[in-house]
């Protein structure tokens, strides 16, 4: 099994900012998710940041209105979890990190075969990369404690939704990271 981490939408507009896609509810993961990318980094597996990156007129404005607009603070990933020398960014104009980007092609040049997804927002983006990778025949794993949304229920029907349909591993942090302490 070679693992990548991907690590969703931890972008200022989100986490730190304003609007309708901002969600308070983010901060809880970020020492968790910092935590598996530090550990990551020690085992040498690819960190994957992928982040929105929209222009002026991508259609999914006129559902969400402005937000993570290309080269702006906000389509930055918060101070905390910025990427590293060594880290890799996709940046993507729909939810989905597959969707119009290299992100396939990258991840079979590194021969990844398992993909673990963080971030948020579990019922959008996260979802919506899970599902395409297990179109793409990835093994999927979601760290439980490493993905928010706007509301619980809302990450709740969305881990939940993500296990039945794409046979998404759920995992709490602490039993992924002893898997990894055993390799």
């Amino acid at each position: 099994m070679k693992v990548a981490i991907i690590v969703i939408d931890m972008l200022n507009d989100f986490v730190e900012d304003r609007g309708v896609l901002k969600c308070d509810r983010a901060k809880r993961i970020i020492p968790n998710i910092k935590r598996l990318v530090d550990l990551s980094r020690r085992k040498k597996l690819p960190i994957i940041y992928a982040n929105d990156a929209h222009a002026s007129f991508d259609r999914e404005l006129e559902l969400w209105g402005p937000h993570a607009i290309a080269g702006t603070w906000g389509s930055r990933v918060i101070n905390e979890l910025k990427p590293r020398k060594g880290d890799l960014v996709v940046e993507k104009r729909r939810y989905s990190a597959f969707y119009g980007t290299a992100l396939d092609l990258l991840l079979r040049e590194l021969e990844v075969d398992t993909v673990i997804l963080t971030g948020i927002h579990a019922h959008i983006c996260v979802q919506h990369t899970a599902a395409d990778a297990y179109f793409r025949a990835y093994k999927v794993i979601v760290p439980v404690d490493c993905v928010e949304a706007t509301t619980e229920d809302a990450r709740m029907g969305a881990i939940d939704f993500m296990k039945k349909v794409y046979a998404v591993e759920v995992v709490k942090l602490d039993e992924l990271i002893k898997r990894f302490s055993e390799v």
